[in-house]
């Protein structure tokens, strides 16, 4: 089994929204026997929340559910535990970076560094934002998440 781990500042908006989308295409593509897919967030701000109204609502007008979720903060043993962490901004990655004890497993990536076409580097916050900030985040995040898709064949054969 190939563990993936999505994460952003409170796990109330792209880590949930990246979770629910790879989700949604690993069922789709018959990959979700082979691939676990969780997020966390950098902070506990919203630890044991839902994800945000908002971006429930944003997933479900794509038909990808968000249900059962509920934000906690990485920990240590998350690193030995995944095989892959996706950071959706620069700043997650940083502090990913500084966390990540010498000599664990995973491996440490941007979200959309999967998505090479975007001219974005960060997947940008919606949380202060209106719908149109959620429909944004999440266009790049399904169009990373096929991308890592594409590139999920190598991560397996390892």
């Amino acid at each position: 089994m190939f563990n993936i781990l999505f994460v952003c500042t409170g796990n109330i908006c792209r880590s949930p929204l990246a979770e629910g989308v790879m989700r949604h295409i690993l069922r789709r593509d018959n990959l979700h026997k082979s691939v676990t897919v969780d997020s966390a967030g950098t902070h506990a701000y919203h630890a044991g929340e839902p994800p945000d109204p908002r971006a429930i609502a944003a997933a479900g007008r794509r038909s990808i559910d968000l249900g059962g979720m509920v934000a906690r903060k990485i920990g240590r043993d998350d690193f030995t535990a995944q095989d892959l962490i996706v950071a959706l901004d620069g700043g997650h990655y940083h502090i990913l970076h500084r966390m990540q004890p010498s000599g664990s497993r995973a491996e440490l990536r941007m979200m959309l560094e999967f998505a090479p076409q975007q001219k974005e580097r960060d997947v940008p916050d919606p949380y202060f934002g209106g719908d149109a900030d959620f429909d944004h985040a999440l266009d790049l995040i399904v169009d990373a998440s096929e991308g890592l898709l594409e590139q999920l064949p190598e991560y397996l054969d390892r």
